[in-house]
């Protein structure tokens, strides 16, 4: 099982329904996987109650629109994961237990990782902040709140994301995991480029130790056809997600993909803007080209 093998998350709790959900092609032809770990958009009454913040700004860690930018993959012969839970209510991009102990009323258990420099910029598995670096919580929460949003969501979806690669690669001998995220168009207050435009694309593969550089050549060849800028690894190289699924060495390659938002939507409202159309063509595009990858360029040396 790729999911995470953390002992303390290995129970699995009957899935909720709005967690996440799978898009399945009528029958998978291509060894690849699409994931939208942050598109979600399913903000509980209670989580909003317990937020300083109004739910516009609480929006703005979201990579809004992302699942249906990719929506096609489906068409293509790849299956397509979708959170439905907020990022900033639980990060699936993070270890699974990345926790501030400043954010909690009581202590948390000796094997939460609050060293992490995750944790440190208050994006943990539970955020302190939004991207945009407003504090998100009027009062300090419990441990129990924490480890039930874990068991509840960021479980759930690991193990199923872990079940789609596994499943892949027995059928194919190979997988490729194409985790989808959007970034803000200028970096933020808590990132590496505070105030720098930003390409519009970056190719996140932990410097060549998640995927393959035949892949990553691949997807940014593709792009810059199209007409995209696009960079690799600055300021994004990957996340948990591609550092945990990435095995090249085992035949497994994992690349995150940024999308400029400035792109396709108006940043401040979270509307889609008049570049949507355009991009979600675009994704086409590069879903095609991933799609279509040999096989044999995916194997374990």
């Amino acid at each position: 099982m790729s999911a995470p093998d953390d002992e303390s998350i290995q129970a699995r709790p009957a899935v909720q329904p709005a967690v996440f959900d799978v898009r399945a092609p009528a029958a998978q032809t291509a060894p690849v996987v699409f994931a939208s770990p942050h598109s979600g958009r399913a903000y509980s009454p209670a989580f909003v109650a317990a937020s300083r913040l109004d739910p516009l700004t609480l929006r703005r860690s979201e990579d809004a629109f992302v699942d249906e930018i990719f929506a096609a993959a489906p068409e293509h012969g790849a299956p397509l994961i979708r959170a439905h839970f907020p990022r900033a209510y639980v990060d699936p991009n993070r270890e699974s237990h990345e926790l501030d102990p400043a954010m909690f009323a009581d202590a948390l258990p000796g094997h939460v990782n609050s060293a992490s420099p995750r944790v440190a910029a208050g994006l943990g598995t539970v955020a302190r902040i939004v991207a945009s670096g407003e504090e998100i919580y009027e009062s300090k929460l419990r441990w129990s709140d924490a480890r039930r949003r874990i068991e509840t969501c960021y479980v759930p979806y690991h193990a199923a994301l872990g079940d789609l690669v596994d499943e892949t690669q027995r059928r194919f001998g190979v997988c490729l995991l194409v985790d989808c995220h959007s970034m803000p168009s200028v970096g933020g207050p808590m990132d590496a480029d505070p105030g720098h435009p930003r390409s519009d694309f970056i190719l996140g593969d932990c410097h060549a130790t998640s995927c393959g550089a035949t892949v990553s050549d691949l997807a940014e060849r593709r792009l810059a056809e199209l007409g995209y800028q696009v960079t690799r690894n600055d300021p994004y190289a990957g996340g948990f997600t591609t550092r945990h699924y990435g095995r090249p060495a085992s035949g497994v390659h994992a690349l995150q993909i940024e999308i400029n938002r400035g792109l396709y939507m108006d940043e401040w409202r979270i509307e889609r803007g008049p570049g949507m159309a355009a991009l979600i063509d675009s994704a086409k595009r590069l879903i095609e080209s991933l799609v279509a990858i040999d096989p044999a360029l995916l194997a374990a040396p």
